[in-house]
């Protein structure tokens, strides 16, 4: 099974559940496992609209501690009571906008295994470090920092020069980071690709080796791309 996850960012309202509801309804897609991530104002309502279906529902970030004085934040236990049971964690997003850091990612990671929650661990180069020929020294070394003490997980990759611009890596690059990322994981990790994913270059992405699910960013704003891209997962197009 491949895991087809989308952040969903900052964006949604109250009347996104409708995105929840076409999900559900379209039933489960051969060989894949469908995961939304909203902001965590629609945490608990798209989680109740999934409940019992084969949808599930994570948070964007959590705090790495369970409670306290820490206003506008939320913990890995609130995400749990709102019935998420993922989280992403590290994205570059945070990395940059927020100075977050691997020691801080793994503190974050660590508190999601406390509540029950499976972090998702985001790693990824800059073009500038992409071009210096630094890729595999900055995805190893933010993985080695950001990994919790035991517990499940999963991994994505995402080249930051890729997310949102529609320029996606060769097939060979995203092969070579991905190898080198499954070696350094627990055995049956999910190590997923992100980087603008969409309908029309899912299929290559899903077939690399090590390439374990997808983490998909606007295309997973609409259902119908969100449905095309996990039904690009090979099994499920081996049993269309």
């Amino acid at each position: 099974m491949q895991l087809i996850a989308g952040n969903w960012k900052m964006h949604g309202r109250l009347a996104s559940v409708a995105a929840i509801d076409a999900l559900v309804a379209a039933g489960p897609v051969p060989g894949a496992r469908l995961l939304v991530c909203p902001p965590a104002t629609l945490v608990a309502r798209f989680a109740e609209a999934a409940r019992g279906s084969h949808v599930e529902i994570g948070g964007q970030d959590c705090h790495a501690e369970p409670e306290g004085a820490f206003t506008g934040d939320i913990s890995a236990p609130m995400l749990a009571d709102a019935g998420a049971t993922h989280v992403i964690l590290g994205h570059s997003e945070r990395r940059a906008g927020h100075g977050e850091t691997d020691a801080m990612v793994r503190a974050k990671a660590a508190a999601a295994h406390a509540a029950g929650l499976i972090p998702i661990i985001c790693v990824g180069e800059t073009l500038a470090e992409r071009d210096a020929g630094a890729t595999l020294e900055v995805v190893g070394r933010q993985l080695a920092g950001s990994l919790p003490a035991g517990g499940p997980l999963v991994v994505a990759y995402e080249p930051v020069w890729a997310i949102g611009t529609g320029r996606t890596p060769t097939p060979q690059q995203v092969a070579e980071v991905h190898a080198f990322l499954a070696a350094r994981v627990p055995a049956g990790t999910p190590v997923l690709y992100g980087g603008s994913v969409k309908p029309d270059n899912a299929a290559w992405l899903l077939a690399l080796p090590h390439v374990g699910g997808a983490l998909v960013g606007g295309a997973s704003l609409t259902p119908r791309d969100f449905l095309a891209i996990a039904s690009a997962v090979p099994a499920a197009r081996d049993a269309a």
